[in-house]
């Protein structure tokens, strides 16, 4: 799968984080409850995300060939004081600007530790692309803003979601996705307002060797269609499957058991 070029996903992080400063800026209660992360308010969202960025910058940096705890990055949890918005936006300005400076500096073929597959650091650029893609969409449904991403981050972002179950599933790394196989089921997600180009459309196969995947329209045990961001966003978990421009044809619990064992940390 071709992915994108690594200064895109650098200019996609940049353009990321001042999206998700301005939800912060917005004037919304920084301790409202994200609905899609219960467990999290909108500021511990914006601290997790940040903290991940900051994380990256760490391993970037330093050429990490080991992971480096939390406890040794510096800020890695944000400013001292919660409920401060303008400090909150200050450390997270600072944090885009030093993780994209460092992967850019780094090119996409620089050796750095992984958590899965390729250990190197275009492996991060595109990984916290997608990380604060999905959770600045997070961060928009818990601020009741609107919310919208480029195509080709969009359908990267579902390529890259299937490559890392098939990983999980090959390593072993969450027993979840272990039971991710059945003879002949199969799920068809095919985004219905993007350009014929870009082959938004895809066919995931649970067999009995496990997940497997590609790019096409094909029949399926069960097929999730509309618009690619809402599409995106189901898949993810970040929307129901009946949110408005949303179809489920065929076997629906096929599709919902994906989406209850394709999900990892």
């Amino acid at each position: 799968m071709t992915l994108l070029a690594h200064d895109r996903y650098c200019d996609e992080i940049a353009h990321q984080v001042g999206r998700l400063r301005a939800v912060v800026t917005s004037g919304t209660d920084l301790s409202a409850t994200v609905p899609t992360c219960p467990d999290w308010s909108l500021e511990d969202l914006v601290r997790h995300m940040g903290g991940a960025l900051r994380w990256v910058d760490a391993l970037v940096r330093s050429r990490a060939q080991e992971n480096i705890p939390e406890e040794r990055i510096p800020l890695a949890a944000g400013p001292g004081e919660r409920g401060d918005a303008a400090a909150l936006d200050k450390w997270l300005a600072e944090t885009g600007e030093r993780v994209v400076e460092a992967l850019r500096e780094a090119g996409p073929d620089t050796s750095v530790w992984t958590w899965a597959g390729t250990a190197d650091s275009g492996f991060w650029a595109r990984r916290m692309t997608h990380e604060i893609t999905v959770h600045r969409a997070d961060a928009a449904l818990a601020a009741g803003l609107p919310y919208e991403v480029a195509p080709e981050i969009a359908a990267d972002a579902v390529d890259e979601w299937l490559q890392l179950v098939e990983w999980v599933q090959r390593s072993g790394a969450h027993p979840a996705a272990q039971e991710l196989r059945g003879p002949g089921h199969s799920i068809h997600l095919h985004a219905t307002d993007t350009d014929p180009a870009l082959n938004a459309e895809w066919l995931i196969e649970l067999g009995e060797a496990g997940v497997g995947w590609r790019r096409g329209h094909e029949k399926a045990t069960v097929a999730l269609r509309g618009p690619l961001t809402p599409l995106l966003l189901a898949f993810y978990r970040r929307l129901p499957l009946d949110a408005p421009g949303l179809e489920v044809l065929g076997e629906r619990e096929v599709l919902e058991f994906w989406l209850e064992r394709a999900t990892f940390g």
